[in-house]
């Protein structure tokens, strides 16, 4: 007995570091889309090309999960379109049109605004009391943004790439709002979330097929050579690693990452997204932020988890299988198969198609 005691805890502290190791291979892989990006969208390509190679090439590579999990088109055909058309589809267009005009930390630190706006779809639109560490948590992250836009200059960046950034914000506040959607079913349990991603990158690339126009793409551009860094890779290679690195891996790292920890504590590492994507842009495209937009980063971020953290995870009790609305990916309830939704969903703060 006491043996086997021995073995479940360092079988927990195996899965706790393996799940903090895979939680910040997502993070890191996620933080560098858009410095990969970046360079082709300045070579000439549209940004809403270069989403939907993205898109469209990491829904190949995971067709062969959407087949394992077919039975989810008939299931919950409501709550795949809605996913791939915000969750994919939407946060992708908004961010790197949004990091063609403004930097990609600023992008990426706005759309991480995401969280704090759930709480205002659940105070305004649900009319449900929030707590009061939720409302901390939007004030930091509102000063945080307003030092980040440096409101005092009078905006110091492209307004309208500020406001595609908020878009993509907006766009997150619904991929997390869909979460709770997605929990509701007659029998308690809940849509598997490799499916979901799945299905959601397979509407998304439909969706910016027709948005897109990508036989307008000039694909010349991807034989030709990119400056990243002082460097010259080809562009095909940042393709390529958009799509396997920075879209597969990410979501795969992140789905196994959530089922080894709890849903704040990758929360926390999830953040880390945001400070890799600035770090790599100031290292590799020379885009620097100042000490106010640092600070204001900073806010935004212990905003956002703040909001994470304050997430109401109390039954609604209407009925059976039936669950309160969650605030940024705490989904409450048990699964059919004995687990919590929140441990198979992507962490908060990595909205699909990041």
């Amino acid at each position: 007995m006491y043996d086997a005691d021995i073995i479940s805890r360092m079988q927990q502290s195996f899965d706790r570091r393996a799940g903090l190791g895979l939680a910040l291979a997502s993070a890191l892989a996620f933080g560098g889309s858009g410095v990969a990006a970046k360079p082709l969208i300045e070579q000439g390509m549209d940004s809403l090309h270069v989403v939907w190679l993205r898109i469209a090439g990491a829904a190949l590579v995971l067709l062969p999960l959407a087949w394992r999990h077919r039975a989810l088109v008939r299931e919950r055909p409501a709550l795949l379109a809605g996913f791939g058309v915000l969750a994919v589809a939407g946060v992708q267009a908004f961010y790197f049109a949004a990091i063609a005009r403004i930097p990609v930390g600023v992008g990426l630190l706005i759309e991480f605004f995401g969280p704090a706006l759930v709480l205002g779809w659940v105070r305004f639109v649900q009319r449900r009391p929030v707590t009061r560490q939720a409302a901390v948590g939007v004030l930091f992250a509102v000063t945080g943004l307003a030092c980040v836009v440096e409101v005092w200059a009078g905006l110091g960046f492209d307004p309208l790439g500020l406001l595609l950034a908020f878009g993509a914000a907006c766009c997150q506040c619904a991929y997390f709002v869909l979460a709770g959607h997605g929990a509701d079913s007659a029998d308690g349990t809940a849509p598997h979330p490799l499916g979901v991603i799945a299905y959601g990158l397979i509407v998304g690339a439909v969706v910016l097929t027709l948005v897109s126009r990508p036989w307008n793409l000039r694909w010349s551009l991807l034989g030709e050579r990119a400056e990243l860094g002082g460097m010259r890779p080809p562009a095909w290679t940042l393709i390529v690693w958009i799509v396997l690195v920075t879209t597969v891996l990410a979501y795969l790292f992140g789905v196994l990452a959530v089922r080894r920890l709890s849903p704040p504590v990758a929360g926390v590492v999830a953040c880390l997204e945001a400070v890799v994507a600035t770090v790599l842009a100031w290292v590799l495209l020379a885009e620097h932020l100042g000490a106010a937009q640092i600070v204001g980063g900073a806010l935004v971020l212990i905003g956002a988890f703040t909001a994470q953290l304050a997430a109401p995870s109390t039954s609604s009790g209407t009925g059976p299988g039936e669950r309160g609305e969650p605030v940024a990916g705490n989904v409450p309830g048990p699964r059919g198969d004995g687990e919590d939704l929140a441990a198979d969903a992507p962490p908060p703060g990595q909205p699909a198609g990041r």
